[in-house]
């Protein structure tokens, strides 16, 4: 009985082969938990090349382009001057290697001469720029207006940077008045305008001049924006413009870091003063 239910369901008993595509589905790729779609990795790459495209621009070629620009200023030291000054000074560091200061003073242009030099003299609590007393006698010798700063640092006290800049700048009649460069971003802001307090308080009675704040307008909004400082003239930073916002009120402004004069092999920053010949000499050390 059985054996005829077999032959009649498969006649001629011819043995059933199952189809092994009709026993195996495609197997479908499945997904991995966490993966994005392409168009995310797309999106990324674009941007990650569009920062490291923008990065190198404005590391490397911003400078270089505004040469290019069309100069609505006078053009002084290979860049574009903002138009209405007329005292230009630099400022100089050991970056600038050794400088050949009666070049410098012979060449420096009956049109747009250098009438004042900023150097370097002390950073922290325990800096001092190699190329500081060279300079600083140089620039009096060849007939500069002078003047020293101190970058300071967020890592040591006002007092103990104050003093490192008292013992290694003596200035004199006739000298600008010291400079405390502030741009470094300290993890405690609290702190770090405190000991900037006791810093600038202790340069203005040891010169008996108001000290200069240089430093970049963000910064200063941001870490300097206390009554205390407006006190003091402030120096801006702010480069490749023709002009600065009229909400700043400036006694210097660093306009360009890429200034190129005889006897400095390498650029220079570029400064401006903002007054007459009258209000300059004022500001100068009487005694």
């Amino acid at each position: 009985m059985a054996e005829a239910t077999k032959k009649k369901n498969n006649p001629g008993g011819r043995k059933q082969k199952t189809s092994a595509r009709r026993l195996s589905s495609p197997r479908k790729k499945q997904k991995k938990q966490g993966d994005l779609p392409g168009w995310v990795y797309i999106v990324a790459a674009t941007l990650v090349s569009s920062l490291a495209i923008a990065a190198v621009y404005y590391i490397f070629f911003r400078p270089y382009f505004y040469r290019f620009r069309p100069c609505y200023g006078e053009r002084h030291y290979e860049i574009c001057m903002p138009l209405g000054y007329s005292i230009y000074g630099i400022d100089v560091s050991r970056h600038q290697g050794t400088i050949d200061w009666e070049a410098l003073k012979s060449g420096d242009g009956k049109s747009a001469p250098v009438q004042f030099v900023y150097m370097k003299a002390t950073e922290g609590s325990d800096f001092t720029d190699k190329n500081f007393e060279t300079n600083f006698a140089s620039a009096k010798a060849q007939g500069f207006v002078r003047g020293a700063y101190h970058y300071f640092s967020p890592h040591s006290g006002g007092l103990a940077q104050a003093n490192m800049f008292i013992k290694t700048v003596k200035l004199q009649k006739g000298d600008l008045p010291p400079v405390v460069d502030v741009e470094e971003r300290p993890k405690d802001k609290q702190r770090f305008i405190q000991e900037l307090k006791i810093f600038i308080a202790k340069i203005e009675e040891h010169y008996g001049v108001k000290p200069i704040i240089y430093s970049y307008k963000k910064y200063k909004e941001h870490y300097l924006s206390e009554p205390f400082f407006n006190k003091y003239p402030l120096w801006v930073a702010h480069y490749y413009v023709s002009k600065l916002d009229e909400n700043i009120e400036w006694l210097m402004w660093q306009c360009s870091d890429i200034g190129q004069l005889p006897g400095i092999e390498e650029n220079v920053d570029i400064n401006i003063f903002n007054g007459t010949q009258e209000q300059f000499k004022s500001i100068l050390i009487k005694q």
